[in-house]
């Protein structure tokens, strides 16, 4: 006969796999779904200095400030499978040191059953746009991309890209004031 450890192990072995079933289909009914929306982007302030980089030498780099405004309705990717979106704006540009750019300039996580409709106006960038050299003065085309990671209860972790992108140029010359 089988003991109480041998009926208990197959139990448990049944039950994970069970589990195991039913997590994989929770990833099979969502995993064909377009989580991409519009997006609406718009840079209002624009502005570049150029000042001390006192990380690692003392040569000045570019350093952009910008105000934007984002307009989006993200309420229509959260399903049963979706814990929280994990938002992130980024700027793409060219310098001639670095054929490609991007910066990470503003982040926000929206959790399940919180508002999903974001209408900012105004809103300052969260991280500092630096420049590793002066790449930001005058260049004419810098591209702003909202993107998001889904953070599902069970599956993939998809990096989705806003249907909606804003371009805009920095002006060719250095503010001096104080902001």
């Amino acid at each position: 006969m089988h003991s109480v450890l041998q009926r208990g192990n197959s139990i448990l072995a049944y039950t994970l796999s069970f589990l195991a079933f039913l997590t994989f289909c929770c990833f099979v009914s969502t995993v064909f779904l377009n989580y991409s929306t519009g997006t609406n982007l718009k840079a209002v302030k624009v502005l570049v200095k150029n000042v001390p980089d006192y990380s690692a030498s003392r040569e000045k780099n570019d350093l952009g400030f910008l105000t934007f405004d984002l307009k989006s309705d993200l309420s229509s990717l959260f399903n049963w499978n979706v814990k929280q979106l994990f938002l992130y704006l980024t700027a793409e540009y060219k310098t001639p040191n670095n054929e490609l750019n991007q910066v990470v300039l503003w982040d926000k996580i929206i959790l399940r059953g919180e508002n999903a409709v974001l209408d900012f106006k105004n809103m300052n960038t969260k991280y500092y746009f630096w420049d590793d050299g002066n790449g930001l003065k005058g260049n004419k085309n810098i591209t702003l991309t909202l993107s998001w990671n889904i953070i599902p209860n069970a599956g993939l972790l998809p990096n989705i890209f806003g249907s909606g992108s804003h371009s805009f140029q920095f002006p060719i010359e250095y503010t001096t004031s104080r902001m």
